[in-house]
């Protein structure tokens, strides 16, 4: 099967995939946002997640890659995932936007960005959840082929929560935070309809 059929088939049967709007900044200052729905949370001890960019057309790194990367192989070793409520839809959509590298996303979507407390990366001044996180490892499956796998393993230092979003219990509020998650093509979904139900 060619690549884009294999990406069909796993976009449109791994439903719903949350969003990891990850802003980055290259070793020179320069910011970067960019969206990603190959994203999971991985581990509570440490308290780790991961996000996979895929090369470009031409096998190069994508820009967020390039600023993850450590700083050993010329990244500056964080990101930030900011979680994308329903209101932010159109300004993450519109970051995903292939712009020269080192011209910044959060002008181009009509963001802000805001410093974050534990890393250099700023996060998304308007996102209501962030996890500020440092890159422990990055895996590449394929370096160098058109669309190939990457995945970047960040562990979280900080969590940013806008006031009144999270209780005494760490309980997120599902329905403030009101995220969005990505289906197939070009479809997405919200988080609104939910129902509980006892394990076993």
């Amino acid at each position: 099967m060619s690549q884009p059929d294999r990406y069909k088939l796993l976009i449109g049967g791994i439903v719903p995939r949350p969003i990891a709007w990850v802003s980055t900044r290259s070793p020179d200052g320069r910011l970067n946002l960019a969206p990603f729905s190959f994203f999971c949370g991985i581990s509570s001890n440490p308290m780790t997640l991961c996000f996979c960019p895929a090369n470009r057309e031409d096998g190069s790194m994508k820009d967020t890659l390039r600023n993850a990367l450590v700083p050993a192989d010329g990244g500056t070793g964080e990101f930030v995932v900011n979680m994308v409520s329903h209101f932010l839809a159109g300004a993450m959509s519109a970051s995903a936007a292939e712009l020269p590298y080192g011209e910044s996303e959060f002008d181009y979507a009509k963001v802000r960005s805001v410093a974050s407390e534990k890393v250099t990366v700023p996060r998304v001044a308007e996102c209501l959840l962030a996890y500020e996180c440092r890159t422990m490892q990055v895996i590449q499956f394929n370096p160098g082929a058109p669309s190939g796998g990457n995945m970047v393993i960040g562990e979280v230092v900080g969590v940013w929560a806008k006031d009144g979003l999270v209780n005494a219990r760490h309980h997120i509020d599902a329905a403030q935070l009101d995220a969005i998650g990505r289906m197939g093509g070009m479809t997405y979904c919200t988080t609104r309809e939910r129902f509980d139900m006892n394990r076993g």
